[in-house]
């Protein structure tokens, strides 16, 4: 990996960081945060969980105790979902997004994006801008990283999405631009950037979509505490059989690379909206379920390593987070047997986070699948995200009772099937790859060479072989700084 160094504009960069205080952790203490020296530690216990302090740079990972204030570090926080609730012999165990800053795994995938450019002098706080083209949950978590980081922040996203995502972006700090449509309208998203690019020479894009380091990041970190939660959960007679994850921009689906190296045997899904089924049948449209854009492959998705495509209709994630945030919906699920742990817990799944559950469901009954076999998945946000949706749900479709939980468990939990997916085979997979060109060599400024070079297995082997090359240069800046030493 060639790294270019701009002197000046790092020079920059260390003296902002110096004079904010600030200390930007490694990717192996965000893997590992056992490994943070103990004063950043002691900082932390006097620290809320979404304030913005630069200390919370080290809260960037999925071992976070969870609470909302004065935290320290655990094995990770997860779900293990009971037949009683999934219908299958398979064990399905989400990891818990909710307990990163700002609700979101999303700082992650930021930090991962931003940090590189800032120790390379690559991006300059000074004088530049930081864009986040996001469907969601991205420019939140750019945004949050740039307060961390004394850096500016522009958010762009779709003016369809909910209500809360608007007011935090206010509230940081953030400049906000909201662009036409809803979580369908990606294309939408670039052609801002493309107007931004012309017109504003103080501002820099961090396209998720197309970031290596959003991808990287969730390798080490999301791929890394799989490995470490499968240890801690898994019998003598289990198997990683199984890999779910929304596509969105493909950082976190980019976990299951990691996970092929340590279980070759898996097999890694990426779900979308049926009514927009870009990957299941090159197709478009609307869709509900906020956290996972579309209409494209996104440059970043590795998508030999993607073994089925799965389909989840956008009102089976609505009725569900209804059915799993509502009273009568709780009351519902204890009758039938769900244990109040679970029922206390789900509360913890956002909308992307409902649909990756019905597809480990679905994939678990297409691979028949049985109680040796273990499923992981991501619950990237929560319900607290989603209040607005709830209000909306609850005036369009009247106060939930007992009868429609009946109805919506019926219809989508025991009722889910294995329509609406698809196994790749070799072509599938590369017809896949190619549909990348339309948006990336036609119209995003890739070139048919490069799109040539993701197809290459050794090309992503380089791509998540570069943690450890960012984290010297990570250190190097810190010791520049010479804050933790203060």
């Amino acid at each position: 990996m060639n790294i270019e160094i701009n002197k000046q504009v790092l020079e920059r960069t260390v003296q902002r960081c110096r004079d904010r205080g600030i200390v930007i952790p490694t990717f192996a203490q965000q893997k590992d945060p056992w490994s943070i020296p103990d004063k950043i530690v002691d900082r932390l216990k006097g620290v809320g969980l979404w304030d913005v302090d630069p200390v919370n740079l080290f809260r960037i990972t999925w071992k976070n105790e969870p609470v909302e204030q004065g935290g320290a570090f655990g094995q990770g926080n997860w779900i293990e979902f009971p037949p009683e609730l999934t219908g299958v012999d398979a064990r399905i165990v989400g990891l818990v997004g909710k307990y990163f800053p700002t609700g979101a795994h999303k700082v992650g995938a930021g930090f991962g994006c931003l940090v590189p450019r800032l120790v390379t002098g690559q991006f300059d706080p000074t004088t530049q801008k930081a864009v986040w083209p996001s469907t969601g949950n991205f420019c939140r978590g750019g945004a949050f990283d740039c307060a961390l980081l004394a850096c500016t922040a522009v958010a762009i996203l779709p003016e369809g999405m909910s209500k809360e995502r608007f007011d935090w972006l206010k509230e940081i700090g953030a400049e906000v631009i909201a662009t036409p449509g809803t979580e369908s309208n990606v294309k939408e998203i670039y052609d801002k950037c493309w107007d931004i690019k012309k017109n504003r020479s103080d501002c820099v894009i961090f396209n998720q979509f197309e970031e290596f380091g959003n991808a990287l990041w969730h390798y080490e970190m999301t791929g890394g505490i799989i490995e470490e939660i499968y240890g801690l959960v898994a019998g003598p007679q289990d198997r990683l059989a199984g890999y779910v994850s929304a596509t969105g921009s493909a950082g976190t689906i980019a976990a299951g690379d990691y996970l092929r190296t340590v279980f070759p045997q898996i097999r890694v899904a990426a779900n979308e909206a049926l009514q927009c089924p870009t990957l299941l049948q090159f197709g478009f449209g609307e869709h509900r379920i906020e956290g996972i854009g579309d209409k494209h492959i996104p440059w970043v998705h590795n998508v030999r390593n993607t073994d089925m495509v799965i389909a989840i209709d956008d009102e089976q994630a609505m009725c569900l987070l209804r059915l799993f945030n509502d009273a009568a919906g709780h009351e519902f699920l204890s009758k039938r047997g769900v244990a109040g742990e679970t029922i206390d817990q789900l509360g913890l799944l956002g909308i992307s986070g409902i649909c990756n559950l019905a597809s480990a469901i679905k994939m678990a009954k297409y691979y028949d699948m049985d109680e040796r076999d273990v499923i992981f998945t991501c619950l990237t946000d929560s319900s607290d995200l989603y209040g607005s949706r709830l209000d909306e749900l609850n005036q369009q479709c009247g106060a939930y009772d007992q009868a429609t939980a009946a109805s919506h468990f019926a219809r989508y939990l025991e009722g889910i099937g294995t329509d609406n997916l698809r196994e790749l085979n070799y072509q599938d997979r590369k017809a896949l790859h190619n549909f990348k060109y339309f948006t990336w060599v036609e119209q995003q400024g890739r070139t048919s060479e490069e799109l040539r070079k993701l197809w290459d297995p050794d090309f992503w082997v380089e791509v998540f072989g570069q943690a450890p090359q960012w984290d010297k240069l990570i250190e190097q800046f810190n010791e520049r700084t010479g804050v933790l030493a203060k």
